[in-house]
């Protein structure tokens, strides 16, 4: 015959308490955070699949963060060759007008406004950081700032203070871009330009009435703005191409990253209804149990013996 004590009743309905405590807290938790557990341990021999998959998480992520930036960098140097070609083809513009009307007035004002317009562009920043001075970022590339400083240095050339380094990103494990473009690969041809003006100017001043001379000069320097111009637009079109294929690249890391989500999320994502079922079931059976502990203060053996 097997005894039967207080003691040992107390006991049995702790424990079953405390269990159903516990998968109370273990279901509160995959629902809260509806994850399957919040630790490898808890993933048991799933742990290692789903640290390689972390770990190819963080690396295709890492790669996408490079590709945004670039892409962005991208965009702002074809900001600043736009403005750059502005500045060129106001210039010829401008002389265009001075041809047809036969004055020259005011032309040499806006050569200047137009230099300026270029050598802005030149001076483009992204992210306080030049971005035509190859690896000096910190120091502006063009170092003049009017017509008249271009023909005191000994040639177009030293208005330049980029260096020569070409930056190149990596965007995938066995891709890398070369991006930026430099200073003097931009502006020198349109800076001879404006130099071989400013200095016609200081000699000959172009002010008043064209003559057969002027106009030729002047016709010359458009055809030169015009070549300019086009190699511009050679260098903004090689751009969009670059940009063409780190946005074709980004969207083939970004699926593979969503596909990489997808397998995490199958090993981590709990089951949101069983979750919420066996919260249910846990806070029934601690009131289950905390019914039996209150029950047995009633049927205590010392009740029988007063």
């Amino acid at each position: 015959m097997s005894r039967v004590s207080t003691y040992g009743n107390y006991q049995s309905a702790l424990l079953d308490l405390m269990a159903a405590q516990q998968r109370q807290l273990e279901a509160n938790q995959r629902v809260s955070s509806q994850k399957v557990a919040t630790n490898l341990e808890g993933f048991g021999r799933g742990a290692e699949t789903l640290t390689a998959l972390k770990s190819a998480e963080a690396r295709v992520q890492g790669f996408i963060d490079t590709a945004e930036a670039t892409a962005a960098r991208l965009t702002a140097q074809d900001l600043a060759m736009e403005r750059i070609g502005d500045g060129v083809l106001g210039a010829r513009e401008a002389i265009a007008n001075a041809l047809a009307s036969g004055r020259l007035e005011g032309l040499m004002q806006e050569m200047q406004t137009y230099f300026q317009i270029t050598q802005d562009g030149l001076n483009s920043k992204h992210q306080g950081r030049y971005l035509f001075s190859g690896g000096s970022v910190n120091t502006a590339p063009v170092n003049t700032a009017t017509l008249s400083d271009l023909t005191v240095v000994p040639a177009a050339a030293d208005a330049f203070d980029n260096d020569t380094l070409r930056t190149q990103s990596r965007l995938d494990e066995g891709t890398a871009i070369q991006t930026n473009f430099l200073a003097d690969e931009l502006g020198l041809e349109s800076f001879e330009i404006f130099r071989d003006i400013q200095a016609y100017h200081e000699a000959t001043p172009l002010t008043g009435q064209t003559d057969a001379t002027v106009e030729t000069f002047l016709k010359d320097v458009m055809s030169r703005l015009d070549a300019a111009y086009e190699g511009l637009t050679n260098h903004a079109a090689r751009n969009g191409g670059i940009q063409n294929r780190v946005d074709q690249i980004l969207k083939g890391q970004q699926d593979q990253l969503d596909a990489l989500n997808e397998l995490v999320g199958k090993r981590t994502d709990a089951d949101m209804a069983k979750a919420i079922t066996d919260l249910e079931a846990a806070q029934i059976a601690i009131q289950a149990s905390a019914q039996v502990i209150s029950g047995l203060r009633d049927t205590s053996l010392l009740n029988f013996l007063r």
